[in-house]
């Protein structure tokens, strides 16, 4: 698990004042595999990551790194991905905060229940490399500027 936040800096967004900083990635899954998959994926494309286990120890995490972007496993004990995304999109400060539901489930009722809880999209495990960095991109849009010159656009999953 990682507490801190891994730093390699490719990929940037432009702050409030045109700053530019390096885009942060928060993945929640209770699955070792998946968090440390996507970590790698994610810190090898530039991105600070930070990752939680479920949706409770998420919050604090969200509260501490204020995420660009959050990618929330369904399926999880204490607090499911479901209740995670409707209490982010609540908040004042974070509703804004783009949300990806990551799920091996694919039926038309979990994408619906997505969308009612506030979810911007979608992803069925197991994910491509495109698919995460093609939803980071559609998200973040004319904030994000990803250094190698390379941005692709993603669908929301709920086409």
């Amino acid at each position: 698990m990682n507490a801190e936040p891994t730093l390699r800096g490719n990929a940037v967004v432009r702050g409030s004042e045109g700053e530019e900083r390096p885009v942060k990635v928060m993945v929640i899954d209770d699955s070792k595999t998946i968090r440390r998959t996507a970590e790698t994926l994610l810190t090898r494309a530039g991105y600070e990551v930070i990752t939680a286990t479920d949706g409770f120890e998420s919050l604090s995490r969200i509260v501490d790194h204020s995420p660009d972007i959050i990618f929330v496993d369904i399926m999880m004990p204490r607090l499911d991905g479901y209740q995670t995304c409707a209490l982010i999109k609540r908040n004042q400060v974070f509703k804004k905060t783009p949300v990806v539901m990551l799920s091996s489930k694919d039926g038309l009722f979990d994408r619906a229940r997505g969308r009612i809880v506030g979810s911007d999209q979608y992803l069925t495990k197991p994910f491509t490399r495109d698919e995460v960095l093609g939803a980071i991109a559609e998200h973040l849009g004319p904030r994000f500027r990803a250094r190698s010159g390379t941005s692709r656009r993603g669908k929301s999953g709920y086409d």
